[in-house]
């Protein structure tokens, strides 16, 4: 279905006053390649600041990339433009982290969740849109009759993000992708959120693009996964696998700081200091300042994302040794 090949962002940084300051740009994806199944669910995940909500801007086409190509059945994504592009958004919906900045607060629900049906001229009249509108209500879990007409600073957390959700499915996508759609929420309704989603992917034959940073949450959601750092995907292949077994070091990290009940499942990787500034990335591996098992190899050439056991892929020189 979605075909990510060599990937490039980079955001030029100002250079103020001084017309003779380098130029210096952030990379914040930095040639990254997966593919995503129909009716599939990648859970891509790594820390703030990692390039995963780039990514799924430039797959929702809100952001134009550097370089690079994305397909989606078959079709360059990045060169549509007039009424293929109105078509593939059609087609490819986005989920914002928080709900009440992505809602307009001056629109009543029924607008907002409409809006979607009257731009793509799914529905041509007032009440063709509130019926169809009240219908999406039901299927997220919320009361037509309460919420139709009410205003986001009216509603909870967790019913916001369920009118996003009503919002996402408004024009049948078939791909939607979700950034962060419940770090914002309390833990008591994630899990509910959460269900919910898996229920549509089922009932509308959904692919998710699942960006997340909490681990639990990528493993609940996703059949595969990608994990990113400082632009880079440094494992790929399914969930199972990579949290049964993770390879790279920092994938290691990421689950060493994943809060579990009883004794940890991985054991002895602790990195060091904090993610670097997406301007200056380190040489070589981009984690080898923070990563136990550096060598010298590790601070001078880049490893590629190789494939190691099945569809297990790692970027790492000494992956080898974590197998």
């Amino acid at each position: 279905m979605l075909s990510v090949k060599d990937l490039y962002v980079h955001f030029p940084v100002s250079r103020g006053l001084n017309p003779f300051a380098k130029k210096r740009s952030v990379k914040a994806v930095d040639g990254i390649s997966f593919d995503l199944a129909k009716e599939e669910t990648l859970a891509l995940v790594g820390e703030s600041g990692s390039g995963k909500t780039t990514t799924g801007r430039v797959i929702a086409r809100l952001t134009q990339p550097t370089g690079g190509s994305a397909e989606f059945e078959g079709t360059d994504i990045l060169k549509l433009n007039g009424g293929e592009l109105k078509n593939y958004r059609k087609r490819v919906q986005m989920m914002f982290q928080d709900p009440y900045e992505s809602l307009n607060p001056r629109a009543a629900i029924v607008d907002q969740v409409g809006l979607p049906l009257v731009v793509s001229g799914m529905v041509k009249t007032r009440q063709q849109k509130e019926d169809v509108v009240s219908s999406l209500l039901d299927q997220v879990g919320l009361s037509h009759w309460d919420v139709l007409y009410k205003y986001p600073h009216q509603l909870s957390g967790g019913e916001r993000q369920r009118v996003s959700i009503a919002r996402a499915i408004a024009t049948n996508p078939e791909l939607v992708v979700a950034d962060e759609p419940v770090s914002m929420l309390d833990v008591s309704v994630r899990a509910g959120v959460l269900n919910l989603m898996q229920e549509l992917a089922t009932t509308y034959h959904l692919s998710y693009l699942f960006i997340t940073h909490d681990l639990s949450v990528a493993k609940y959601m996703g059949r595969r996964m990608a994990v990113m750092y400082l632009g880079k995907v440094f494992e790929l292949g399914p969930t199972a696998d990579i949290m049964s077994k993770p390879i790279h070091p920092y994938t290691q990290m990421l689950l060493e700081a994943t809060p579990k009940i009883g004794p940890k499942s991985v054991g002895g990787v602790g990195a060091r200091g904090e993610i670097p500034s997406s301007i200056d990335v380190p040489p070589g591996c981009r984690f080898h300042p923070r990563c136990p098992y550096a060598t010298d190899v590790c601070g001078s050439e880049i490893p590629p994302l190789r494939n190691l056991m099945g569809a297990h892929s790692v970027a790492c020189h000494w992956a080898e040794k974590f197998v």
